[in-house]
């Protein structure tokens, strides 16, 4: 199993030196599937401190600089707090951490209706950042895809069915995508519904950039889909079209866009079944969670429905 951070591991002391807080307490944050966060409390505020139980310092010190530039252009996300002495991260029993102001307000899932609009205006004004913007120069490019050595990997699977079905349909993505290459923009890559918080005031703040990355909109655009879009394990077409809409808000989509957004949906749920596969069957076995990817086959098979009326335009 993944080893994370508990409670007990942290020394408050520590934390409240490092950042200057004075007397604190801290509570754990449900999810997180790579790190651990807790609810810091001190008399000057409410903090998110986040243990990056996956990174080196390198790696630790660029989540913190690309969340703290992105917070700088203007996109509603945590603000980095550093520690006493300026340092963007700071080191709690050999690991990263990140010490980020709080967003007062809540998480649901899934995300309701009446808020996937502000949540396609939002990633739409993500992806129409400059690549260039400060402190993002140096982003990686697509890694958020499966990679040659990843793709090699589901030859491996023990369950030769999905191993099949996998590599099927990524050979059918490889073939749409070939013929069709659009400017890498910045993106998301985890657009999920907890990561958006709704905000006390309305509004909607994005979280977590671990895959943060340059790629292609519409890839990013159909892993929101996944994101929010299914109910009851399927993609919906209600909840499409009104992240789809608020999303051509900011950045209207062409006939050609609308007509390959179900096969980058299709794209995107298959890089989540695999890293679902992988981690619960080889990485960290958990008999918990040994079906978790087979949601993305039921999903994969009701996007041609889900689809149908989007590339209609009213």
């Amino acid at each position: 199993m993944a080893t994370y951070t508990t409670l007990d591991d942290i020394d408050l002391s520590a934390v409240a030196y490092h950042y200057g807080l004075g007397p604190i307490r801290l509570a754990p944050l449900p999810g997180g599937a790579a790190n651990s966060s807790f609810r810091v409390t001190a008399a000057t505020g409410t903090y998110v401190l986040t243990i990056l139980d996956n990174h080196d310092t390198a790696s630790a010190r660029r989540l913190s600089a690309h969340t703290q530039a992105l917070f700088r252009l203007g996109v509603p996300t945590n603000e980095v707090v550093p520690t006493v002495d300026g340092a963007p991260i700071t080191r709690l029993r050999g690991r990263g951490a990140v010490l980020k102001k709080w967003i007062e307000g809540i998480v649901r899932q899934p995300l309701p209706l009446t808020h996937l609009p502000a949540a396609g205006r939002m990633l739409a004004e993500l992806h129409a950042l400059p690549p260039t913007s400060p402190g993002l120069a140096d982003l990686p490019v697509g890694t958020r895809r499966l990679t040659p050595q990843h793709e090699l990997l589901i030859r491996e699977f023990t369950d030769k069915e999905f191993a099949a079905w996998l590599t099927d349909h990524l050979d059918r993505v490889h073939t749409a995508e070939a013929a069709n290459q659009r400017t890498p923009r910045i993106v998301h890559g985890d657009f999920f519904d907890d990561n958006i918080v709704i905000r006390t005031d309305g509004g909607l703040s994005l979280l977590d950039w671990e895959t943060l990355t340059l790629d292609d909109p519409l890839l990013d655009l159909g892993a929101a889909a996944v994101g929010v879009g299914r109910e009851a394990g399927l993609l919906a077409p209600a909840r499409l079209r009104a992240l789809v809409s608020g999303y051509e808000q900011v950045a209207p989509l062409s006939d050609a866009d609308r007509a390959d957004l179900p096969m980058e949906i299709t794209h995107a749920a298959l890089i989540i079944a695999f890293h679902r596969y992988r981690r619960h069957h080889i990485r960290f076995p958990d008999p918990r969670k040994s079906g978790y990817h087979m949601e993305m086959i039921t999903f994969v098979d009701s996007v041609a429905e889900g689809t149908r009326t989007l590339r209609e335009r009213d």
